[in-house]
């Protein structure tokens, strides 16, 4: 992985020809790397814990896919820097996965406001999550969308309970979906360096 930082830049933007070299390695590099990132809750849904590194592939990944050049890299750069944790927070994308079409329109139907039922509960402390406020993941009608944008806000004393060895759990406390995990200790390990 290049670096950590709190902004991903056009310097830090490997050519194409350069990444279509790497790709192969750096793809096998990320996965290795998010394996201790991320957390599933319940039979459906998964927390994928973003860093500098997540997004500084997957902007080179968007890049590679669309071709777009130079006219593109302003357009990622303002979508996938916002998810950079910033020091004090831990970001994830909330992803509801459920293979079968059919059943996911129907289970997606029941879950509107998700979003706002998550929290990391750390030495028995809620840290409810703040869902992206710039767009609207569930609709009048109660449904809501297959993937979220989630921030979870640390007080100083928050983040050295997690970083201390506090028992971090993943509770989500919809009326149609409640289930708890507890965080592993190498998730909890890899996400502490996020506070930086």
């Amino acid at each position: 992985m290049p670096r950590e930082s709190c902004t991903i830049t056009e310097a830090d933007i490997l050519p194409l020809a350069i990444w279509g070299d790497q790709r192969k390695s750096q793809r096998a590099d990320i996965s290795q790397f998010k394996a201790h990132r991320r957390v599933s809750v319940g039979p459906h849904t998964t927390l994928y814990f973003e860093n500098w590194d997540t997004m500084w592939y997957q902007i080179q990944e968007m890049l590679w896919i669309e071709k777009g050049g130079a006219e593109q890299l302003p357009d990622e750069l303002a979508a996938y820097n916002p998810l950079i944790p910033k020091g004090d927070e831990l970001v994830a994308t909330f992803m509801i996965e459920i293979p079968d079409e059919a059943r996911r329109r129907v289970v997606l139907a029941q879950l509107g406001g998700i979003e706002d039922r998550v929290a990391l509960i750390v030495g028995g402390e809620s840290i409810n999550a703040l869902s992206e406020s710039e767009t609207d993941r569930t609709t009048a009608d109660g449904k809501t969308s297959a993937v979220h944008f989630l921030r979870f806000p640390f007080t100083r004393a928050q983040k050295a309970a997690f970083t201390s060895g506090a028992e971090v759990q993943v509770r989500i406390d919809h009326p149609n979906y409640g289930h708890i995990a507890i965080m592993p200790r190498p998730v909890c390990d890899a996400l502490a360096r996020d506070f930086g």
